[in-house]
Order: C-alpha cells, then structure tokens, then sequence
C-alpha cells in the first residue's frame, strides 16, 4: 500500500514572500488536495543571520489571505513538531555524526583566508576552486589530517565544518516528475558543507532530515534547487532512507526580457510581487492585497503560470483546481509573468461579486472621501463595475453621479454650438413635464427628440462634463430630475 501524501512548503522567513514562492506553496496545496493528502508548513530559520523580524508572520498571512493555509505548521497540528527549524537544532547533530561514522562525511578545519587564498590560486591559473575528491585530501580535513590531530583540534574548540564526501566516478540517474529523467556525474559536485560548529546545520542537511522525519513523500519546489538534487539524493541514500519523489517547478520569468522575475521589475512597471504589503525604512513594496486583487483572481493567475489542464478553459475555482491538477502537466518552460493577464482575472472575478458587496465596498470609499449620499449605490456599482478591474476604480468611474461637474471637456465642448442654450431650455421644459422620471419612460419620451435636434452629446456633457459615463437615461433616473434640471441650468450659464 503506498503512503498517504505528504507535502511541505518550506520558506525561510527572509523577508516578505515573492510570487514564485507563492506559487510554489499553491501547487503543494493542490497536490495534496488532489491526493488526499496532507500540505504543512515548515519555518527553515537555520540561517539566522539573514532572518528578518515579521518575515514568519507575513507567510501565515498571506496564506490565509489566498485561502491555502497549511493543515499542519508553528502552533498547529503539529504532528512532527516542532515545525520551525531553529528549534529542532538538537535534532541534527546526531545526524551528522552518523554520516561520519559511516564513512559519507567529514570534518573540514580549513579557514576562510585558506579557502580564498585556493580560489585565487586556481583563479590565476584559469580554472574554478571546487573543493570535491580533486582536491580534499590535500586540504585540512580529516582524510588528509590523522585521527589524533582531528581529536585534538575538536578538543581545543578550532572551528570546523563537517561536509559531504561525494562518491567518485559515478553517474548518478535521477527521476523528476516534471523533468522526466535526468544524469549528473559526481565528480562534477562539491562537497557542500552540512554541519557547522556552533551547532546549526546547513540548509542541506536540515531540509532532507526534515523531510524524512515528517515522511514528506514528494518535495514540489523551484527549478533554482535542481542543481541541489544529486546531493539531496545522496543523502538518502546515505542514511539508507526511501528518496521522496522530486518536481522541480519552472521559473516565472520577467514580463519583458529575460531572467527570473524580481521586485524591481515589479517597481519598473508597477505591479505588485508580493501577495501582501511589505514595509521596511527603505520604504513600502505593493502588495496584491492592498491594490484591491481578489486572493481567488490571484490563484486563478498563478496556477496557469507553468500549468494548465489541457483545454482551453482560463476560470477556475480552488476546487475545480484541486480537482483538476496534476504534476504532469507543469510545463518545463519558463512562464512569463504577464501583468495585464493579471487585471484581466481580477476584472472577471469582479464581475463575478454581487452588486451589493460591490456597492459595500463603494461605500468605504465615498465614506474616505466624506461623500455622503441618499443616491443608489447598489444600482451605480451594477452600471459601472463592468469597466473596471479594481473597486478602486468606482470612484474615477462614477464620480459624476455624486459632484455636479464645474467645468467641461474641450473634446464635448465641440458640440455646443449658438443655439444649443435655447435648444437646451426648450428641453427643460420637456422635462418638466415628465413626472416618472425612471429610465424607461425617458428613452421612450426624449430620446427621439434628443436626437432629431442633435444633442444627446450636449446633454451628457451638462450632466457628466465629459463625453463619458454610464447610459444616459439611467444616470437621469439614479440623480433624479431636481438634479438633471440643476446641471443643465448650470451647463446653460457657465458655458
């Protein structure tokens, strides 16, 4: 019988969390979901120098906010705790000496200054330093030092690092599920340091222990670990465990050019990175929360960056994806970040909102700019949200029901022409006359004589300032006929 599934999205809290990552964490989510399996959250905080205050909080947050949070993590369900690598450390120092002991690691004494002082040599010379089988036993370590000098300078507290003895001559023939199969040869890799002597493992050592212990049974992560796998393969099979099986995800890639997609393209062209705000004294980076993006439209965005489901269909739900996803269909390739793709999922799940949320939203924004009204809102969200991407457009787009205009576009002005004030009064009486004034009976009342005296762009601009704006008979009814009155009157005088 194989194992229940068991994923894990392992971030270190480095600073707020990138899209990639983002991305990362939802196809582990998905995975789990399709399998019925388990998706958890592991804190990899080894590296405490590059830790960064607020870092831990802001994944739980921004995973929560996107509706993917982890079934197991820091403080909950914590079946393999604890979930944080920092307080695990006792953990893996056993693990090391059991590498020692059985022959696949060693201890390595040499300095910062020694190991520059090689680089340089070698740099000199035309060729890169690797510090691997060509070389470690003419370095200080403990193949090439006696067993009594390796005791005596552990005992005198010289520093050291214990590092990977990669096997020589072979080939190594690994599997991916997105890669398909793949070749390394070991006598092209380093001897990546695992464990250092003030008791905190690498980022190597801890993560295949981690996963071992918390029986992840396939590790889904960024295309930038790949060159990482040989070695993550060797230590399984030096502790003489069952590998898990690997999927290296694509890269999203710039919007324009190439390379991996960064803050700063997202600064260049104005559009967010991360999926909340991020502040730090250097300032504040966007976050898709704060510029008004569904975390839905977000999902949907991310999860076709790299994947899709073999038909045409772009709209998703959480669970139509859950359902749907399936590793084998990851493309290798690159995606390429597209910001205006982007607009265009929040624009369809904006229009997928109910009026009346829509219109609740609305009101926090008239309320931010001390607009009080008895107008319609709910009816002015369902006329104007088809045009915007964000709620943070309603106000640009309908500002006109709420402020009488008090100048006018050059463009409409075009249309006022020597008789148009007389033309204009004569439809003040007309309206006067009207005494339902909703949409309906107004098209059917003035429409045929807006147009044979040619000023139904006359009358949009007396009541907008502008050649712009919703269907003119419905913008009449909302403000209703005190106020229609009061904008042609004012049009009349002003221009």
């Amino acid at each position: 019988m194989s194992k229940p599934v068991r994923v894990r999205f392992a971030p270190s809290p480095t600073g707020p969390l990138h899209i990639g990552g983002v991305r990362t964490a939802l196809f582990n989510y998905l995975f789990a979901k399709k399998n019925n399996g388990t998706f958890y959250l592991r804190i990899e905080d080894t590296d405490q120098n590059r830790f960064v205050p607020g870092a831990e909080n802001y994944i739980f947050e921004a995973l929560e906010w996107l509706g993917i949070p982890p079934s197991e993590t820091v403080n909950k369900n914590e079946k393999f705790g604890p979930y944080r690598q920092s307080e695990r450390k006792e953990i893996y120092k056993q693990y090391a000496d059991t590498l020692l002991e059985k022959g696949w690691a060693y201890y390595a004494f040499d300095s910062a200054e020694s190991l520059d002082k090689h680089r340089k040599q070698h740099e000199a010379e035309g060729k890169t330093f690797i510090y691997n089988w060509h070389n470690r036993e003419k370095l200080e370590n403990s193949l090439s030092l006696s067993q009594e000098e390796v005791q005596e300078r552990i005992a005198n507290g010289t520093d050291y690092v214990v590092r990977f003895k990669i096997p020589v001559n072979e080939t190594l023939h690994l599997h991916d599920i997105i890669r398909g199969d793949i070749k390394f040869e070991t006598n092209l890799l380093d001897d990546k340091v695992l464990f250092k002597s003030d008791g905190m493992p690498t980022y190597h050592l801890a993560n295949i222990v981690d996963d071992h212990l918390m029986q992840t049974t396939h590790v889904i992560r960024g295309e930038e670990w790949l060159p990482s796998l040989p070695l993550h393969y060797l230590l399984y099979k030096a502790f003489d465990w069952e590998a898990p099986q690997f999927a290296h995800l694509p890269l999203i890639l710039k919007p324009i050019g190439n390379g991996k997609l960064s803050k700063r393209d997202g600064d260049k062209m104005g559009f967010p990175v991360f999926p909340l705000q991020w502040t730090t004294e250097e300032g504040t980076s966007m976050g898709y929360r704060e510029q008004g993006y569904f975390p839905e439209a977000v999902v949907n965005f991310l999860a076709l960056l790299g994947w899709n489901d073999g038909t045409e269909q772009e709209l998703f739900t959480l669970e139509q994806l859950c359902e749907k996803f399936d590793l084998t269909r990851v493309h290798k390739a690159g995606a390429k970040f597209d910001p205006e793709k982007n607009k265009w999922f929040n624009h369809q799940y904006l229009q997928k909102q109910t009026d009346e949320s829509l219109a609740e939203s609305f009101t926090k924004i008239l309320a931010e700019k001390n607009i009080a009204t008895t107008l319609d809102v709910i009816k002015i969200t369902s006329l104007i949200k088809e045009r915007a991407n964000f709620v943070s457009e309603f106000w640009d787009l309908a500002d006109y029901f709420f402020v009488a205009p008090t100048s006018y576009d050059e463009k409409g002005l075009k249309n006022w022409k020597e008789n148009t004030p007389d033309v204009m009064n004569a439809l003040l009486v007309e309206l006067e006359s009207i005494n339902n004034f909703s949409a309906t009976a107004l098209e059917e009342k003035i429409k045929p004589w807006l147009l044979e005296n040619k000023v139904m762009p006359v009358l949009r601009l007396c009541l907008v300032g502008a050649l712009k704006g919703v269907d003119l008979f419905q913008l009449m009814e909302i403000i209703g006929k005190q106020e229609t009155t009061n904008r042609i009157k004012k049009a009349i005088e002003s221009i």
